[in-house]
């Protein structure tokens, strides 16, 4: 990565349907494979029941550290692009699907565009999210709120933690 400067980003990874690990495997994979983008940590998989829709299969859950020269709108695309890749179908809000990738920090931006909201406008109401975020960034600051101050108002019963490495997502 060269020329713009590299910003510290915090994606999301999630999914129900087909094989999950998988499809975020690979999604990582492709935005791992660019030259303007890197995959720095990967937290461990975890099964976490459905949020919102909740008459749906539990899902997996991960999120993964990247750095980027891309501006937030170009790293959108390139996590849309990856689902693409991988058939990601969008038929219901919070519904069931093979992959899911979400922005939930970029730097220190605040951006509310048409599609794009950073930080993730949810992140504070899902204990998905914080447990898999706080593994791999404990001491993750969000308007200056710590957000294992957040995770501890929130009910993370039902999560459960599936694997300790950080190379599940890496060609065997």
């Amino acid at each position: 990565m060269s020329g713009r400067s590299k910003t510290r980003a915090y994606l999301g990874l999630g999914g129900n349907l087909g094989d999950p690990q998988a499809a975020m495997a690979a999604a990582l994979r492709i935005l791992d494979a660019r030259p303007d983008l890197a995959v720095m940590q990967v937290s461990s998989l975890y099964r976490t029941p459905p949020w919102g829709v909740t008459a749906q299969p539990d899902f997996l859950n991960a999120v993964a550290e990247v750095e980027t020269t891309l501006s937030p709108r170009q790293f959108l695309d390139a996590c849309l692009d990856a689902e693409r890749r991988l058939k990601r179908v969008r038929d219901e809000r919070w519904g069931p699907r093979a992959i899911d990738l979400d922005i939930l920090t970029f730097g220190d931006s605040h951006i509310d565009e048409e599609g794009l909201s950073v930080p993730h406008p949810r992140i504070s109401e899902r204990a998905f999210v914080l447990v898999p975020l706080l593994e791999i960034a404990p001491d993750l600051t969000i308007d200056g709120r710590p957000m294992a101050d957040t995770l501890h108002a929130l009910d993370a019963s039902g999560i459960k933690r599936l694997t300790v490495g950080p190379d599940w997502w890496l060609d065997d």
